[in-house]
């Protein structure tokens, strides 16, 4: 039996089962890609089944319940393929936008740094792993003086890399809302 179709059948009984008091859709959804990268079919546990399922939610439901009620094992199958398709073809898409993304900023953007441009390589690097920063979190992760670490913030923040989210004057937070942007679809 491929193991689409073992996990598929796994996270139903695992839903219908509902073994905890809490928690129970988190971990069904987890157990997911877990299974699927101890299998190989994945390299990392990044397929994220629970906005699709979220999205279609009475859909889901309603073929969890179907094999209780019906017995429909087949419908519960081809459901769960298809969340795997369109969550695999949204995550491609991601993926191009992110090199897109890449490609712009350390092509276009950070280059007219000058000498500021290792810095600046440092940062962008920095800011893939962690979008949303302080310049106490830049200084810290680069090595660098305060005084350093404030005005590549600013360079950034000019280059419409960051942008402040706070609106405060002190323990300001700046976000890399370009990047967060295409997980969240805006």
């Amino acid at each position: 039996m491929p193991d689409l179709v073992k996990i598929a059948v796994a996270h139903y009984q695992f839903e219908t089962i509902h073994p905890f008091l809490d928690g129970n859709g988190r971990i069904g959804r987890l157990l997911i890609s877990l299974y699927l990268v101890s299998k190989g079919v994945l390299a990392k546990p990044t397929l994220y089944l629970s906005d699709y399922f979220e999205k279609h939610k009475s859909l889901y439901y309603d073929n969890l319940m179907n094999v209780r009620t019906s017995n429909d094992l087949l419908q519960w199958i081809k459901f769960f393929l298809v969340a795997v398709t369109e969550t695999s073809k949204k995550g491609i898409a991601t993926f191009k936008d992110i090199l897109k993304l890449k490609e712009n900023i350390e092509r276009k953007r950070i280059v007219t740094l000058g000498k500021k441009l290792p810095r600046a390589q440092e940062l962008i690097t920095m800011l893939y792993t962690n979008p949303t920063v302080t310049v106490a979190d830049v200084q810290k992760s680069l090595d660098v003086t305060p005084k350093t670490a404030n005005m590549l913030v600013q360079d950034f923040i000019d280059l419409k890399i960051l942008s402040e989210a706070t609106g405060q004057r002190r323990n300001r937070v700046f976000r890399f809302s370009e990047y967060l942007n295409l997980f969240t679809g805006r």
